[in-house]
């Protein structure tokens, strides 16, 4: 068969070859030539049609030529292409956004009383417990008059029994008894008034957290005000993220949504959750601020720190994704793909058009809404070469 080809192959080659020079032949130049000098407007016109003529039949020819050429090589001349299979799988997407490290647990321990600070009990990295006395500042004798307001208290006490013990028993008149009472009441809240003074010559910590600064030494004279910080204590074990997402994602950023959490310092990712989400939009930049809790079991994020975000905002159990790079676009804005059809076992299939519509994207991958169903094999090398119904080559991979 093949030398049977070549042979009409070889014959059809030598028909064109006699007609390109009976067409082209220096006779032709001539007449060409000729009818050009003898400036014949009619005969210039006979002559050009004759060689259109001529044209259409060696281009009837070469045609002819191509199919048996084809014909005679099989699939050889098949483009070749690969595919995959569309499937359905579950698809979470994420806006990416940035943020920064906070805790509310970030504060400033100022003193209540004026004095020097006599004990300083912690240092820097300390961890200390809520209400813990972290320094004590002289009370400037305030201990010792406490003492004698206590004896003083406790002979009032003892006065006020016996009064009541006599007044019960109608013994002594009843003005004598209110004395003793308030002189004996009026003790006991000063003692504690002098109490609660005294407590405020000690420093405590308003919360569980880490000494992050000892700002004043001890033996150092304190006063309440401005400038007078001794302390700054941080809670690192409640942490969180703020971050301003725009007004466009306030109906799928909602509380409780999958975050994930890179922080590009430490190279860590962590996987939290929005645990709040702003009720009002800022009109400078059009977002609302989310909250975004971070644990923080290894004690490596501090405040401040820088944190890319990806807040979960669309999730679909049964997505079909295809890579961006096998999808095109006609001159109607249409986006399309192309898949194999009707394949042979000899992996010989035919390229169909498919028109489709896109959803989400996420990275390279997009999200197919319609046009395309599970199980179909799309072509993607060659994908931008072949044309709709032609016949193509799958290649094996």
């Amino acid at each position: 068969m093949k030398k049977i080809n070549k042979r009409l192959i070889s014959s059809s080659l030598v028909i064109v070859a006699m007609l390109l020079m009976v067409g082209c032949g220096s006779g032709d130049e001539n007449s060409v030539a000729n009818v050009i000098a003898s400036g014949d407007l009619e005969l210039a016109r006979k002559t050009k049609t004759d060689l259109s003529q001529q044209q259409l039949a060696l281009i009837k020819d070469i045609s002819r030529l191509d199919s048996l050429i084809n014909a005679s090589q099989g699939d050889q001349n098949l483009p070749l292409v690969t595919t995959f299979i569309a499937k359905n799988k579950p698809f979470d997407h994420y806006i990416e956004l940035q943020g920064n490290v906070t805790t509310k647990q970030n504060v400033l321990i100022y003193p209540e009383m004026a004095g020097t600070l006599l004990k300083v009990n912690v240092k820097n990295g300390d961890r200390v417990a809520k209400n813990q006395i972290i320094a004590v500042i002289d009370d400037g004798g305030m201990r010792n008059q406490l003492k004698q307001m206590k004896t003083q208290l406790a002979l009032a006490k003892t006065t006020y029994e016996r009064q009541e013990n006599l007044w019960k028993q109608d013994i002594g008149s009843e003005i004598q008894y209110l004395q003793v009472k308030a002189n004996y009441e009026a003790q006991s809240d000063a003692v504690k008034q002098m109490e609660s003074q005294l407590d405020k010559f000690y420093i405590r910590a308003p919360f569980s957290g880490i000494i992050d600064d000892v700002i004043k030494e001890q033996g150092t004279v304190v006063a309440p005000g401005p400038g007078a910080e001794v302390f700054r204590i941080v809670n690192l074990s409640n942490m969180f993220i703020e971050i301003d997402v725009p007004e466009t994602y306030v109906a799928s950023v909602t509380k409780g949504r999958k975050v994930q959490v890179y922080f590009p310092v430490l190279g860590e990712t962590i996987d939290s959750y929005v645990r709040e989400t702003g009720n009002f939009i800022n009109p400078d930049n059009r977002s609302f601020t989310v909250e975004v809790p971070v644990p923080n079991t290894g004690n490596n994020v501090k405040p401040n720190l820088t944190a890319k975000v990806r807040i979960n905002d669309y999730s679909k159990n049964d997505a079909i994704l295809i890579p961006q790079s096998v999808i095109s676009e006609n001159a109607e804005g249409e986006q399309y793909t192309y898949i194999a059809a009707n394949v042979g076992s000899d992996n010989i299939a035919e390229a169909s058009k498919n028109i489709i519509t896109t959803g989400k994207t996420q990275g390279d991958f997009v999200e197919i809404l319609s046009g395309l169903n599970n199980g179909q094999q799309v072509i993607s090398e060659g994908a931008r070469s072949v044309k709709d119904g032609q016949r193509v080559k799958i290649l094996m991979q």
